[in-house]
């Protein structure tokens, strides 16, 4: 990845002594932080179009952390959040993982440990975000089809041959094979197994 484009890790902690030495230890792996005291501040100002991951502290002032989880995952932000405390009971994990965070973990924090959780939520949020930029580029792909291609889509997801498909639709078989070859050339897919894997939740099956 070029420097514009590499993993940001955002780190929202009351105590400043806290975010440097986590923005030292994290950019030994090569990852970019940008530091927050204020959480109010992050939430209204943070670039939700990066690609990283949240530490974020469960004791501070003002607004707690696992409020701001709260109404992060409420916003349908995607960044994995790691939550750090140094009074953790058993009640705050379970609410914390229950609301949506990757990672849960005690102060003062092993280092190797939270270097393994960071690493791992990059990997997540990168392959969420391939997902959903695939998804988005099928249903684009799907857009592009005709009515009637549509339906012929529709009796292939749902298993019918060429022949049942033209009797479905008053079709000669000779047309249904021609949708069909235009389809598969506009979803981009080379085989029928790919086709349902990435167009099956997309249609209308009879």
């Amino acid at each position: 990845m070029n420097e514009p484009l590499s993993p940001l890790i955002h780190l929202i902690d009351d105590d400043l002594a806290v975010r440097e030495s986590l923005a030292l230890l994290i950019g030994t792996v090569g990852l970019r932080t940008q530091a927050w005291a204020d959480p109010q501040a992050f939430m209204d100002r943070f670039d939700r179009s990066s690609i990283g991951a949240i530490v974020l502290d469960v004791r501070m002032p003002g607004i707690s952390g696992l409020a701001v989880l709260d109404t992060l995952i409420a916003q349908g932000v995607d960044q994995p959040v790691i939550m750090l405390t140094g009074h953790g009971t058993v009640e705050m994990c379970r609410r914390a993982f229950k609301a949506g965070a990757a990672e849960f973990l005690e102060k003062p924090v092993d280092d190797e440990q939270l270097l393994e959780a960071l690493q791992q939520a990059v990997r997540q949020h990168v392959n969420s975000r391939e997902r959903a930029q695939a998804d988005q580029a099928a249903r684009d792909r799907f857009l592009q089809l005709s009515e009637r291609e549509r339906e012929v889509l529709g009796f292939i997801v749902a298993g019918l041959t060429n022949k049942e498909i033209a009797r479905a639709l008053a079709l000669s078989p000779r047309t249904v094979e021609t949708h069909r070859a235009n389809l598969f050339g506009k979803l981009e897919c080379d085989s029928l197994a790919q086709l349902i894997r990435r167009y099956a939740a997309l249609v209308d099956t009879p």
